[in-house]
């Protein structure tokens, strides 16, 4: 482990501690597999990634809370998602951690005046001061009180202001229908829909309603429905991994945090910078594990003479070039032909 030099006030505890780095046991649920991770510690963040340093997932240290105080293993989770914990074991670390938190903990103790002046009755009075100190968690709680149609009429808004950046989305008749095809086939009866974009797309993103959204270079690049399926299936994990209009409110920052509690709308210039965050975000990694057993739920498989290595740090793309054609098929050469030539018509 690494230090800073020493000095007095929060904000020396916070620069001598965040360099930290440390071994840790990482599980993303109840169900989840437990992994070996390296834990570290930055100004406002904890990053947790693999040994191979492909970063797994990111805590904000404010909104960090320990469920078994004295205890060792030291145990984490993110505040009020007990599902997702860390284990750490090394003493030195874990005295540090808890320093920092205490430290994070007094600055917040000193907050009242901003809570007081954001006071629009109790409920946004405790939001607004959270989200001085905890904007990842003031959206994340923002979020979940939103309703479905909320949730949809965001996504639908968002769909329409990247018109200017994308274009529209493709609709060619003959395509649009194998796009369904290959809904049904991945997701059965599962409310989700996938939209093609002509341009400027990395590869995928989502959308808050269960929208998944897929750069038209992506369906040319490939050679076989099953690849493409892969590139679909990583990103409705990432789809389930957090919510993503949490995700997007802490992007569009507190002033639309507090329009949306207090007026139920998002202000259209937060609406077209959460629109480029989409439109330019790069898809981050999954877990190759959790992948593998999306695929193989799909009917599909890895060819015999693939060779798949340090299945942790595999990138989604050299998974899917591994998996075989399926039987029954992603898509039939009719459909697969006119999926790709859905922007052409």
């Amino acid at each position: 482990m690494e230090a800073g030099s020493n000095g007095g006030g929060n904000v020396t505890v916070l620069a001598k501690y965040q360099r930290l780095e440390a071994e840790g046991i990482w599980r993303r649920s109840p169900n989840a597999q437990r992994r070996d991770v390296i834990v570290s510690v930055g100004k406002t963040t904890i990053t947790i990634s693999t040994p191979t340093e492909i970063t797994l997932t990111h805590w904000s240290l404010p909104a960090m809370e320990r469920t078994n105080p004295g205890q060792m293993p030291a145990l984490y989770c993110p505040e009020g998602d007990a599902s997702e914990t860390l284990e750490l074991a090394e003493d030195a670390f874990v005295e540090a951690v808890e320093k920092v938190l205490e430290s994070v903990r007094r600055r917040q103790g000193r907050s009242g005046r901003v809570r007081r002046l954001v006071a629009i009755g109790l409920l946004v009075a405790m939001l607004g001061g959270a989200a001085f100190w905890l904007p990842g968690a003031t959206a994340r709680h923002t979020a979940s009180l939103l309703p479905d149609v909320a949730r949809t009429s965001i996504g639908t808004s968002l769909l329409s202001k990247m018109d200017r950046m994308t274009g529209p989305p493709c609709e060619a008749p003959s395509g649009g229908r194998a796009l369904e095809h290959l809904q049904a086939r991945l997701f059965g009866a599962n409310a989700l829909r996938l939209v093609v974009l002509p341009s400027t797309l990395p590869e995928t993103a989502h959308l808050p309603g269960g929208t998944i959204l897929l750069a038209h270079k992506l369906l040319k690049q490939m050679d076989t429905p099953e690849i493409l399926a892969v590139h679909v299936l990583a990103e409705d994990i990432r789809r389930g991994h957090g919510d993503p209009v949490a995700r997007l409110l802490h992007v569009a920052g507190i002033r639309t945090v507090l329009v949306l509690l207090t007026q139920g709308t998002v202000p259209d210039e937060a609406v077209t910078r959460m629109a480029e965050h989409v439109v330019t975000s790069v898809p981050s990694p999954v877990p190759t594990d959790v992948l593998m057993d999306r695929i193989a739920a799909a009917g599909m498989t890895i060819r015999a003479n693939a060779s798949l290595e340090d299945m942790a740090g595999l990138s989604t793309g050299t998974v899917a070039s591994a998996v075989a054609h399926a039987t029954p098929p992603i898509l039939d050469d009719g459909d697969w032909i006119a999926l790709q030539g859905i922007c052409e018509e």
